[in-house]
């Protein structure tokens, strides 16, 4: 597939450049061929009204030169009078039939291509002059331009081509990088939900063999829920994401008082903290108010909380502070001790299904909280960061107090 709209993108560039140098070299060549013309027929006109006027070197005239001959007929159309030294107009077959092309086309001007002759007809009531130019510099010069711009056209194009081709890798690396992340993404969502299926027909075989006594037979199904349960929550987790992915919900945009949303939210994690025997301690600066999807921020208070009472090393307060940035933003820090981390964990510690604890794997978190409030951010048009120090992780949260019109979708 990206083979393919790479290739795509190569064909619609090559395709524009292509047209565009078509049309920049046809207008230089036709401009070209128009002043050569024009020249001509000035320096033709000229001499049709005064066939004997001569140049000298250095006379100043700028008018373009070109090898030339005039005949003169009389009322009856003979030949009465000659000039110009280029051709050797001795001869009176050529004249003849310079004069016969002339007179019988029975236009004022136009070209002997036989001859590379381009003339002028000028008729009098006493007699009429018929100027004739040589057009081979003019045609050699177009032809040399055409040879010219050719050239340059393929050369363009090679090269054009080469930068397609890189313009190419560089635009469609965004979407193979979405599309290995896709593929990574199914694939633990498909490992995460083997593990619980697993469990589940097991126990379920188990419950067919009439060999077991009543206390197991409650044990295995005990055990379908307990991996049931499991399930709902991924599968609920994978549609929050999904959802917050994709900027669409039910719940629209309001005013909301986010001290309060915060405050509200860190109520059910006090006993939680209590039994684990952690410390929470929140500052939360009131009278803050922001545009928002109430149940999505209230959705985030939850995450960095649970996240914090699941991984926090005992021996120091997990600190939810909310506090404003400006006059145009918030910022909401959620900070707990935790084993070390380097700037490479803190950034994947976003990406979907990672675990910076490889062993807490099975404690019912699936690894997708942190992907959750990310996606929320972003929606709300806000930055999520992460950052290591002092042996605690800390959890940063900008949020603009007024939400921007694009930000919103659906």
């Amino acid at each position: 597939m990206l083979r393919k709209l790479r290739i795509k993108f190569v064909c619609v560039n090559m395709l524009i450049v292509t047209m565009m140098l078509l049309v920049i070299f046809g207008m230089v060549f036709k401009f070209t061929q128009t002043n050569l013309e024009q020249q001509s027929v000035s320096m033709m006109e000229q001499l049709a009204e005064d066939p004997f006027r001569l140049s000298m070197p250095g006379d100043g005239r700028e008018d373009v030169q070109l090898p030339y001959f005039v005949l003169q007929l009389g009322r009856s159309g003979d030949l009465i009078a000659v000039s110009g030294g280029y051709y050797d107009l001795s001869d009176q077959d050529f004249l003849a039939k310079m004069i016969e092309a002339a007179v019988s086309s029975g236009k004022s001007m136009g070209t002997i291509d036989e001859y590379n002759l381009r003339y002028c007809r000028v008729i009098n009531p006493m007699n009429q002059r018929i100027v004739f130019v040589d057009i081979s510099s003019e045609r050699a010069t177009l032809k040399s331009l055409l040879e010219t711009c050719a050239l340059l056209g393929i050369l363009s194009l090679g090269v054009f081509f080469g930068i397609s081709l890189m313009l190419a890798r560089w635009a469609v690396k965004p979407v193979d990088k979405a599309w290995q992340q896709q593929r990574q993404f199914v694939a633990d969502a498909s490992h995460e939900l083997k593990t619980p299926l697993a469990v589940i027909m097991t126990n379920a075989q188990m419950l067919e063999q009439p060999d077991f006594q009543p206390e197991q037979r409650s044990q295995f199904v005990s055990s379908i829920l307990t991996m049931s349960r499991q399930m709902r929550t991924l599968v609920e987790d994978l549609l929050e994401l999904a959802r917050a992915d994709s900027g669409h919900s039910r719940e629209t945009v309001s005013q909301l008082d986010y001290s309060k949303l915060v405050a509200d939210g860190v109520l059910p994690f006090e006993p939680v903290f209590y039994e684990k025997e952690l410390a929470l301690e929140t500052q939360v600066e009131p009278g803050i108010s922001l545009e928002g999807r109430e149940q999505q921020l209230r959705q985030l208070t939850d995450i960095l909380l649970d996240n914090a009472g699941k991984y926090s090393l005992p021996g120091g307060p997990v600190t939810l502070r909310l506090s404003r940035q400006g006059s145009r933003h918030c910022l909401l820090t959620v900070s707990n001790p935790a084993p070390e981390m380097n700037r490479e964990e803190c950034r994947d510690i976003f990406k979907r299904f990672y675990r910076a604890d490889k062993a807490r794997s099975r404690d019912g978190s699936y690894g997708l909280g942190l992907s959750i409030a990310e996606s929320i951010v972003q929606g709300h048009g806000g930055k999520i960061s992460c950052e290591y120090a002092s042996g605690k992780i800390c959890f940063s949260i900008l949020l603009p107090l007024k939400q921007p019109a694009m930000a919103w979708k659906g």
